[in-house]
């Protein structure tokens, strides 16, 4: 990877744990917008360095918040890679649409499933509807963004 490369991942991660520090009050401290620069950072990476962007916003993020699910955010920080990298591979296929339901189902719903089994069914229960609503607004802050960003920059957005 080139130094610019690592160096706009590097600028990525931080403003992911930026969006970390903007908390959406729906139950769970560590739910912010940490994930919403990895959903742009699509336009410039591969797939897996997307969603590594997003494990480690998920992770600062988790740290801003004290934790509150101790070393379960591990596991939430790979689900988070993995929508994230789902996101990226739907974006450089040209699925332009399914991407955002997929991500939001992802991180929403689907992420929160071994919680269901690893805490209780009650959490997994009354921490859905905050997920699906926090995904939303990830997302839709990225698709506001997104048109801006690949205007600005235009044709020197290319995945690595």
């Amino acid at each position: 990877m080139s130094a610019r490369k690592l160096a706009l991942a590097a600028l990525f991660i931080s403003l992911s744990a930026i969006g970390g520090m903007i908390k959406i009050p729906l139950g769970i401290a560590s739910i912010a917008l940490d994930s919403m620069p990895a959903l742009v950072a699509v336009l410039f990476f591969s797939a897996p360095l997307a969603g590594t962007i997003a494990a480690f916003g998920h992770l600062i993020s988790a740290l801003f918040g004290g934790m509150p699910l101790g070393p379960f955010h591990l596991i939430i920080a790979f689900e988070m890679w993995a929508v994230v990298w789902l996101f990226a591979k739907l974006h450089q296929s040209g699925n332009q649409w399914l991407k955002w339901p997929a991500f939001i189902i992802g991180n929403g719903v689907l992420a929160a499933i071994p919680f269901y089994f690893l805490l209780s069914p009650a959490f997994f229960y009354a921490s859905v509807p905050g997920l699906v609503i926090a995904a939303a607004i990830n997302a839709g802050v990225a698709a506001m963004l997104m048109p801006y960003v690949q205007k600005v920059y235009g044709g020197s957005l290319h995945a690595s």
